[in-house]
């Protein structure tokens, strides 16, 4: 099986963001939701997204992918919340993890 494209694989990198962990906070608090609420539907403890909001930890994978899911659609529901610091994402990954 052939290496994926190289160009593919850059544009995975790129697109694996999350917005600031502050901005995870108010887009959560502008649809109303709770964190343990937020945990239940990502399949994670309630404490690992007050971690990821607080910037502690970062989620892994499969974690990852629903969390950054759940925050592009709030992010389109609550634009105003997601508007806070446009353009400055934080990477969805990182040396320290949770969930």
């Amino acid at each position: 099986m052939p290496d994926p494209d190289p160009l593919e694989r850059v544009d995975a990198l790129l697109d694996d963001v999350l917005p600031p962990p502050h901005v995870r906070q108010q887009l959560r608090l502008a649809a109303g939701l709770t964190q343990l609420e937020v945990a239940e539907a990502v399949g994670v403890k309630r404490l690992a997204v007050a971690r990821w909001e607080l910037g502690e930890t970062f989620p892994r994978r499969p974690h990852r992918a629903i969390y950054k899911h759940f925050l592009k659609r709030l992010a389109e529901r609550y634009p105003e919340a997601a508007a806070a610091d446009a353009g400055m994402t934080t990477p969805a990954s990182g040396s320290r993890g949770s969930g």
